[in-house]
């Protein structure tokens, strides 16, 4: 059985690869918007950023395999073109996210310096660590993530110390699925099946553990991970929502972030906020790149320059998107958040379910549902780019850009019941009746 001690490394580290740069600037400015449904907001927010996230961990810890397993139900092919696409996301967009947050919040305020070179100082430390693979399980859990912890407890608790519990009003008119989709951009759920992976090789790397020992100690990691999260993810928004009155109702997302933590940790904040900024954007860039190379490298086992030349490539590609702004990344990555978000979900939930409740045939079925009802909201995400077809709004939730949800519930059941019938067991049931 796994120690404590391992434990809690596994979970730091865990949690260091999930919180990155969307995790830190995303909460305050929900919060903010939010007013008194605060909490409702922060809920909607938990389930695609914390609840699917650690799912995510806990069908890693039962699959014990990389990212391509979670797909083997539907296809082989489906699973490596799922696999690739996640990954060619991850590497182009939120890994370059983290470099642009830590040059617009700890590099820029004090260092008159162009925004490329921010990046390529950057993600070269970035290539240093994830070559170094052997030891990141260690770095991450002993050494920055207690750094991360600490310093956000310091934030949000000294708010909730030195402001008063009123919330303002707000224009909001559905909190909890605006948390939801807020909670896409953290994106944890593609995190989740990224750096689980990760986490299984490092365990693997480390030390020589049974196939139980190494699940039992990724689930309780995971778990105790996304409590961490839910607490600080909540700490942020209670304390963005606290702030109704203190900022311009325009404000940026950086701008609250690096006003609150000015607010909380005087006038030392800048130097409290950069160091916050660039452990947390740094760990999840590190996560990104070595769960790409692992994948790579994974499937093309003959060619051994795989997992060297997949970190070049992912680290030349964070350079090259991380010289843009904060703002223009997020927006870049809403539309394809909006397709590859509700297939991921899927994948996550099915793979947690017991065997009996997720045959090929249910997977083939509900991931086909849900890939045809994700695309009216991934078209209405392009706004003006293509036409508005209004002949989807009879689809139920598609006004919250959750129209796939409902379908994909009722491809699960109607699914399963004819499973149950073709199967033997319910054939003979059948008869005898």
């Amino acid at each position: 059985m796994p120690n404590t001690k391992d434990t809690l490394v596994t979970s730091f580290a865990l949690f260091s690869l999930f919180f990155g740069a969307g995790n830190l600037i995303l909460p305050p400015l929900l919060g903010f918007q939010s007013g008194n449904w605060w909490w409702l907001v922060a809920l909607g927010f938990a389930m695609s950023a914390v609840l699917v996230p650690i799912l995510g961990i806990l069908a890693h810890a039962k699959l014990q395999g990389t990212i391509y397993d979670f797909g083997k139900k539907v296809s082989p092919n489906f699973s490596l073109v799922y696999s690739l696409l996640i990954y060619a996301i991850s590497i182009s967009l939120p890994s370059p996210r983290t470099a642009a947050v830590t040059h617009e919040i700890a590099v820029q305020p004090f260092f008159n310096t162009p925004a490329l070179l921010s990046s390529i100082v950057y993600f070269t430390l970035v290539f240093i660590f994830v070559i170094n693979r052997s030891k990141l399980l260690d770095i991450l859990g002993k050494f920055l993530t207690p750094a991360i912890i600490l310093i956000l407890v310091l934030i949000i608790v000294t708010s909730l110390f030195t402001l008063d519990f009123n919330f303002g009003t707000t224009d909001i008119t559905s909190p909890f699925s605006d948390g939801i989709l807020e909670g896409y951009q953290t994106f944890d759920a593609i995190g989740a099946i990224v750096v689980g992976g990760v986490i299984i090789v490092s365990i693997n790397l480390k030390q020589n553990t049974s196939f139980e020992d190494k699940k039992t100690l990724v689930r309780n990691a995971g778990w105790l991970a996304g409590l961490t999260l839910f607490i600080i993810y909540s700490g942020l928004i209670l304390t963005g929502a606290l702030n109704h009155l203190n900022f311009e109702l325009n404000i940026t997302r950086i701008e609250l972030l690096a006003g609150i933590s000015k607010q909380s940790l005087g006038n030392n904040a800048n130097i409290f906020l950069s160091i916050l900024v660039s452990l947390a954007c740094f760990t999840t860039a590190v996560g990104i790149v070595t769960g790409t190379a692992d994948f790579i490298k994974d499937r093309l086992p003959k060619y051994k320059h795989a997992y060297l030349l997949t970190a070049i490539i992912g680290c030349l590609l964070g350079i090259a998107m991380g010289q843009f702004n904060v703002a223009y990344i997020i927006t870049v990555a809403f539309p394809a958040l909006m397709f590859i978000y509700p297939i991921t979900i899927i994948l996550i939930l099915l793979n947690v379910m017991p065997e009996k409740w997720a045959s090929p045939m249910v997977f083939k079925s509900v991931v086909i549902t849900t890939i045809i009802f994700s695309i009216p909201d991934f078209m209405g995400s392009l706004g003006d780019l293509v036409p508005q077809m209004g002949i989807f709004t009879w689809i139920p939730l598609s006004d919250y850009r959750l129209g796939w949800v409902i379908p994909g519930l009722v491809a699960f059941v109607v699914s399963n019941l004819i499973s149950e019938y073709l199967s033997p067991k319910g054939h003979s049931q059948k008869e005898s009746f």
